[in-house]
């Protein structure tokens, strides 16, 4: 049997689950994915021009043109539907622009400020995405990622692991949902993207800042490019 990357479990995932997203994230997350957000954007200063990797929905999107209102935004997401749902909700700024594209496969020709990505990290290799992304940053511009992690306090992780299987139960009454409950948790566990992005950040020579959130459950990572 062949074992999937976790980029191949993007479909499963997102394919059915645009409408419900942003209720059932704040909810699975009490709140936290808004305030992880938040200190993603709190890394943010007077950028002119930021691009949304895996923007999904638009949530991250909206808290940036929020912050710094003349700022051009461009949101990239491999799934359509979540587009659609962004535009959609966004359809008021006039600075935010969405194109459907693999972050793996970017080719925008152009050059941004800000980089960022929430929940992205994991679904790709570090090299690939990390190279990517430089060749679409200025010099003295930023990478801010943003995912799950698997706790290490002992006790929090028993506490992780019995929500989890909490959520299993939940996807009964939340049929899209239920694969991702199900599949998440193994990947969270399995991915130790942190270790893997500080490492390719490194090698390209980018200066690495790194903040742990809500007892180690999320990571940031900013890396910037200083040549």
């Amino acid at each position: 049997m062949i074992k999937k990357r976790p980029k191949d479990f993007v479909p499963t995932f997102f394919n059915n689950t645009a409408s419900s997203y942003d209720r059932i994230v704040h909810l699975t997350t009490f709140g936290q994915d808004n305030v992880w957000k938040h200190k993603i954007v709190e890394q943010l200063l007077t950028e002119k021009t930021v691009l949304d990797l895996a923007c999904g929905t638009g949530i991250l999107t909206e808290q940036i043109v929020n912050k710094i209102p003349n700022v051009k935004i461009i949101g990239v997401d491999i799934t359509k539907k979540y587009l659609e749902k962004a535009k959609e909700k966004l359809i008021v700024y006039e600075n935010i622009s969405f194109v459907n594209q693999d972050a793996e496969k970017l080719n925008l020709d152009e050059k941004f400020d800000c980089i960022t990505a929430s929940y992205l990290s994991k679904y790709c290799i570090s090299e690939v995405l990390i190279k990517n992304c430089i060749d679409h940053l200025k010099v003295g511009g930023k990478i801010i990622l943003h995912d799950f992690t698997y706790p290490t306090n002992l006790f929090v992780r028993k506490l992780w692991n019995f929500y989890f299987k909490l959520l299993y139960f939940a996807g009964f009454f939340v049929p899209n949902w239920k694969q991702v409950f199900i599949d998440l948790p193994r990947m969270i566990r399995d991915t130790n993207w942190v270790k893997e992005y500080e490492e390719t950040m490194k090698k390209y020579g980018l200066k690495i800042f790194k903040k742990e959130l809500t007892w180690n459950t999320s990571t940031i990572i900013v890396g910037t490019k200083i040549s």
